[in-house]
């Protein structure tokens, strides 16, 4: 049935192969062919369900042997965190953290462990296996809760409150059966879920009827406005994670100059032209980072947009005519996933999947490592003497003892511990440096003797003891006094102060007064927040917030320009900090002493560095780094919620 011009294919036929190969099917032969081949598919569809008869059988279904031994390893290292707090080593807010993270990762293994016996069983025919792999029906979430654990699951939450995780994941599966405690537990999850199906389509309706509002106009008035300007794309990616390769970004666009290969210096493609499957193939497996290309965010036609910088029509695969209202298009391709979104809830039944916290970076390649801007201070553990990292804009790359280009770049967190030298030869899987995941720090960088400052019972601090372990320890709380400003100070031997740490509300002091301290010791601890659940009923108002470019509702201080960071004194509850640029400008800031500064003396910011914790405005983006960077992180962010759903939108539709 496939028409000759395409050839001879011979692969297994999944969701996605199939699509690939209608759209070459539609690409060299033309609608009216494709449509036949469609119908050709559908028949051959129908008649192969009817002869192979595809169900399945509780036999289908393997639980794998090592259930029992993960889940006795997980309630054993849970074991081993409760006995820490009982003793008092740890706070009840780090408990809760690591007890989700082990039961997190457990659960992942086990799912890995699931595919892995489904795919092999019966020769990769396992008729649930088919049906997973094909793309027809089902994911590994659902076969995770028939063959695996149903694992943690969620809060029933009122909708202020965020969904917190319930820590006894449930153990059993659909397959053995749930206990009456696990099956009340369940069923509440599966109950939030139509709840919020039934309250959310209206959400996401409303969403796509404001996208329609504003877009409706846009409508392709000409050919080509002639332009100059573009949008440099590069892969997406997260943490060195492809999230999106530069092939997807670019196909179907065009370009806004001719793009030459670095090393062999052909021409890859001239400017103005359409960027095709072929050109987007050469230029991902040329050396380039990325291209410039137009883009609708730059188009300068007076009334809608033109041709060239939209791009390919997405329907038709040519390029976008005269009069093709696209604005709509766009407004229906980001609103109707949306109503998706909201319906996604509910098949997992409120299973709280939860991403592990990272706690180190370790090194992807073989290389030298090279790092930039870390201070570090040498701190003495049972183990022996480790590097503590001072500096917040320190970062590290990883590159190729022949050539000398940079394979790696990452930031190195505040008080993480280094485990390598500059200059060293590193391989693959080497650990470079970890972190506390659950707690921000605060570490001296001096040894001495700590006294502390403004730290009184009542006023600026409480005791919070736990009931169950009777450990105390101080918290700082915010105070109606606006002069007094918790610090802790470091002493030398001769009692003189030779530098004050601010400590931040809702800080664990986690050092006593008159204590002999030592360089990159830890004087205080800010519990990072909680374990949320991510799911897209948190995810539509953040779109929606995205959209409307709204002021978060604590913004964090951000400087303007690059430069040292001197910090003041107190006014007013405020602290106050200065940056001096290396031509002499100075900016003065106020930061809420509430707040947790991020900056410390002598540190160096770049422009656009957030100073104090929080979310950063767009309209600070804007004035600092200009239009260009406000787009990306719009489009990004709102990207981002879409892609956590597993749903594509094309760049284009911004």
């Amino acid at each position: 049935h496939v028409p000759e011009e395409v050839g001879y294919i011979n692969e297994l036929l999944t969701k996605k192969s199939l699509r690939d190969i209608i759209g070459e099917v539609v690409k060299n032969t033309g609608m009216a062919r494709a449509a036949q081949f469609l119908d050709d598919i559908k028949e051959l569809g129908f008649r192969m369900a009817f002869q192979g008869g595809l169900s399945f059988n509780l036999k289908d279904i393997n639980i794998p042997e090592e259930k029992v031994t993960l889940i006795a390893q997980a309630s054993k290292e849970v074991e081993e965190v409760m006995g820490n707090y009982n003793m008092g080593f740890i706070t009840n807010n780090e408990r809760y953290n690591q007890i989700i993270d082990i039961w997190t990762r457990i659960n992942n293994r086990l799912t890995s462990n699931v595919m892995n016996i489904l795919s092999s069983d019966n020769q990769g025919f396992n008729s649930v296996y088919m049906m997973l792999d094909s793309g027809a029906r089902g994911s590994k979430e659902q076969i995770r809760q028939l063959a695996g654990m149903r694992g943690l699951m969620a809060k029933p939450q009122k909708s202020g409150s965020g969904g917190e995780i319930i820590e006894n994941p449930i153990l059993s599966n659909f397959k053995e059966g749930l206990s009456v405690l696990e099956y009340f537990i369940s069923t509440h999850g599966a109950r939030k879920g139509l709840a919020d199906t039934a309250l959310k389509t209206a959400d996401a309706g409303y969403l796509t009827r404001r996208l329609h509002d504003v877009a409706q106009d846009m409508i392709v008035g000409e050919v080509d406005c002639g332009t100059l300007r573009g949008i440099f794309t590069t892969a997406l990616k997260d943490n060195e994670d492809i999230v999106e390769p530069l092939y997807d970004r670019i196909l179907g666009r065009t370009s806004l100059h001719d793009v030459h290969d670095p090393i062999t210096g052909e021409l890859l493609l001239t400017a103005g032209h359409d960027i095709t499957e072929e050109i987007a193939r050469s230029i991902e497996n040329s050396p380039l980072e990325g291209i410039e290309i137009r883009s609708v965010l730059t188009c300068e036609s007076r009334r809608g947009v033109c041709a060239l910088c939209y791009g390919r029509n997405l329907a038709s695969g040519k390029r976008v005519q005269k009069g093709e209202a696209v604005g709509v298009i766009a407004a229906q391709s980001i609103g109707e996933p949306g109503t998706q979104l909201t319906l996604r809830t509910f098949h997992v039944g409120g299973t709280a999947s939860n991403i592990a916290a990272e706690s180190q970076i370790n090194a992807r390649f073989d290389g030298i490592i090279e790092f930039e801007n870390v201070r570090t201070v040498k701190y003495k553990t049972e183990d022996g003497e480790v590097d503590v990292v001072l500096g917040r804009s320190g970062e590290f790359r990883i590159v190729e003892a022949g050539s000398n280009k940079v394979i790696m770049t990452n930031n190195i967190p505040y008080g993480s511990y280094l485990y390598v030298e500059d200059g060293s030869k590193i391989t693959k899987g080497d650990r470079i440096c970890s972190w506390d995941p659950y707690n921000a720090v605060i570490i001296s960088e001096f040894a001495g003797v700590a006294k502390f400052e403004a730290v009184l019972e009542g006023i600026t601090f409480r005791e919070e003891s736990d009931e169950q372990t009777g450990h105390r320890e101080k918290v700082i709380i915010d105070t109606r006094d606006k002069t007094k400003n918790p610090v802790i100070q470091v002493a030398d031997s001769k009692g003189n102060i030779i530098k004050g740490y601010n400590i931040p509300v809702g800080a664990h002091i986690a050092a006593e007064e008159g204590d002999k301290l030592q360089t990159g010791q830890v004087i205080a601890k800010i519990p990072r927040s909680t374990g949320k659940t991510r799911d897209i009923t948190g995810g539509l108002p953040r779109v929606t917030e995205l959209f409307e470019a709204r002021n978060p509702s604590n913004p964090a201080v951000v400087t303007e320009i690059d430069g040292v960071v001197t910090l003041g004194g107190v006014k007013r509850g405020n602290r106050e900090m200065s940056i001096e640029s290396k031509d002499g400008q100075i900016k003065k800031y106020l930061v809420p002493l509430s707040k947790h500064i991020l900056v410390q003396d002598n540190d160096f910011v770049k422009a656009g560095m957030p100073l104090s914790d929080g979310s950063i405005s767009p309209a600070d983006i804007l004035a600092i780094k200009g239009p260009a960077a406000v787009q990306e992180y719009l489009v990004n962010g709102i990207q981002e919620v879409y892609r956590l759903q597993g749903v594509k939108i094309n760049d284009k539709h911004f």
